[in-house]
């Protein structure tokens, strides 16, 4: 993810054109590392997300609609009175690193006009959002402290002087001539990309490689050249924001040659960034609060193919059975010829066409009777074994389908959906009940299956785990409506509220099966549709099981793209 000084400039570009002179109405801070600020300008309301997360730390105005905690963290709260109601007069990025002042004007409780600067710092696990006295160059507080055991150049505290990260040396390449950014490089020393990154600010390894992929095996001219042709675009912000999914999924502000695959084009930089990161910072947080319930479910699985393994060399064995009973019958035709104390006896087989001489290895310590008695009772033992054998096996089986079920659940799981799988678990016996209350303060809530909108402004349902799958398939549906599941292979429950949806929305809730499903990242994969009439659970199933009849089958190739446009309800 190359979110660099060259992304931070369009970034920067783009948010003053769009925002510049806009008054800050709200602030929320959703989550412990992003504030969302809604400023209206040139005659709307736009949402700004600030995100000092450490993996997916960045700036840009998004469509996505975050749930806010119910008491705001003192950080958000502080902001409030510092901020709200103040006009934006500007946004600056320092040199061409990813560090952004947001100057804003406003009034304190006495009505004094104040300034005050809301400093971004887009720097990995280090990211921060500080809020500065402009005049003073104090800071009033951080989403993120960092005392002065931890850092003595740089302490971030309430009170503490603002001081602007260490300075690397290097140079700016937006201010540089061509001629100087080739004579800053060693042709002879190689590894020119990791020149370009050690010495020049905001050139990030993407576009370094870029450069020298560009330049090909030319020497100084081709990369004076190359370099004077990214410097224009910079220069006079003719940027083209760009997705790639090839590979590595990617995304920058110029086209990028050396990259593999069409590149997806968005309208804006913002667009592009909200795309690239809706749902990653999500989804990571998501995996820290179900890592536990993975690996539960995992060693589970991992259970059940060993069960089946141990019961596939029991079932080889019990296939002997029709032996035992041959050996038996053949020794009863044939106890003439056996005598106490025998250990064995030579028959013919008259099962066998050629009527071949057969052995029967005897107990010495039996009489023939019990010999042959013993072997139809080995036949009885393996012949019912093999029965159960074969339960356990189709049990098994259905329990390793139950266990990847959830774990596609959980793979594709929002924060709200967790709880409810854990509370499945529990029901089913997986997990440990929580211990009683005295007193039930509230009534468990329902299950809330997520919404979508096809082009047309149907309502889509997907249920993201068995609790909203059944929720949504037995309870929320109209016998009428149609259902959707890919077919035979684990994913989410679709429901198209309306009885005679077009094609394109039928295409549209089957892209919805699809992604939401273990074959997201598959192409032409099937999607069988019904009407809900034809869904039914079978008694004792486990959670989320139906079988159905009188469908149909889709094959739709998922496009990640068109899920995030089937979030927004049509205007």
């Amino acid at each position: 993810m190359a979110f660099d000084g060259i992304v931070t400039r369009a970034a920067v570009r783009e948010l003053n054109n769009q925002l510049a002179a806009g008054r800050l109405l709200k602030i929320y801070q959703p989550t412990e590392t992003e504030l969302i600020l809604t400023i209206r300008s040139n005659g709307s309301n736009k949402s700004l997300l600030l995100s000092a997360h450490p993996s997916y730390a960045r700036f840009h105005l998004t469509d996505d609609v975050y749930e806010n905690p119910k008491t705001p963290p003192m950080f958000c709260m502080l902001l409030r009175k510092h901020l709200s109601g103040g006009f934006l007069q500007d946004i600056v990025q320092y040199e061409n690193e990813r560090i952004v002042m947001f100057h804003f004007r406003g009034k304190n409780e006495l009505g004094d006009e104040t300034e005050k600067t809301l400093i971004i710092e887009v720097m990995g696990k280090h990211s921060n959002i500080l809020l500065i006295d402009k005049e003073k160059q104090v800071i009033q507080d951080s989403i993120k402290h960092v005392p002065p055991a931890q850092n003595r150049y740089r302490t971030i505290m309430p009170g503490s002087l603002y001081k602007l990260p260490p300075d690397q040396g290097k140079i700016n390449p937006v201010e540089l001539d061509p001629e100087s950014f080739v004579r800053k490089l060693d042709f002879n020393s190689g590894r020119l990309d990791q020149q370009i990154v050690n010495q020049f600010t905001g050139f990030s390894p993407v576009i370094a490689k870029e450069i020298v992929y560009r330049s090909g095996l030319g020497g100084s001219d081709a990369f004076r050249q190359v370099f004077s042709a990214i410097q224009d675009k910079l220069i006079h912000h003719h940027y083209r924001p760009v997705i790639y999914r090839e590979n590595k999924e990617d995304f920058y502000v110029l086209l990028l040659e050396s990259k593999d695959g069409e590149p997806v084009h968005c309208d804006s930089v913002s667009k592009m960034l909200d795309i690239f990161y809706s749902g990653k910072a999500e989804r990571d947080r998501v995996k820290q609060q179900s890592g536990d319930l993975s690996r539960f479910l995992k060693n589970e699985r991992d259970k059940n193919i060993r069960k089946i393994k141990k019961h596939e060399q029991t079932l080889k064995k019990a296939e002997q059975a029709d032996k035992y009973q041959r050996l038996g019958e053949l020794l009863t035709a044939n106890m003439h010829q056996v005598k106490p104390g025998d250990k064995q006896v030579e028959v013919i087989d008259y099962y066998d066409p050629e009527q071949k001489k057969i052995t029967i290895e005897l107990n010495v310590n039996k009489t023939p009777s019990e010999n042959a008695q013993s072997l139809f009772k080995t036949y009885q033992k393996l012949k019912k074994s093999r029965q159960v054998v074969l339960g356990e096996i189709s049990k098994a089986k259905q329990e390793i389908d139950y266990l990847d079920d959830l774990l596609q659940q959980i793979a594709e799981a929002r924060e709200q959906d967790i709880e409810e799988i854990r509370q499945e678990l529990r029901e089913e016996g997986y997990l440990k009940s929580k211990p009683a209350r005295k007193k039930k303060t509230n009534k468990p809530a329902k299950p809330e299956p997520e919404q979508f909108y096809a082009s047309d402004g149907t309502l889509l349902l997907v249920g993201k785990n068995n609790k909203q799958n059944e929720y949504l398939t037995n309870r929320v549906a109209a016998r009428d409506d149609i259902w959707l599941h890919t077919k035979d292979i684990p994913g989410s429950h679709v429901v198209i509220r309306d009885r005679h949806p077009s094609q394109e929305t039928l295409y549209e809730a089957a892209q919805l099966a699809a992604n939401f499903s273990k074959s997201k990242h598959s192409s032409s994969v099937p999607v069988d549709y019904t009407l809900i009439r034809h869904v039914k659970k079978p008694n004792g199933a486990k959670p989320g099981f139906v079988t159905y009849d009188n469908q149909k089958t889709l094959f739709v190739t998922p496009e990640a793209d068109l899920i995030e446009r089937l979030k927004k309800k049509p205007e």
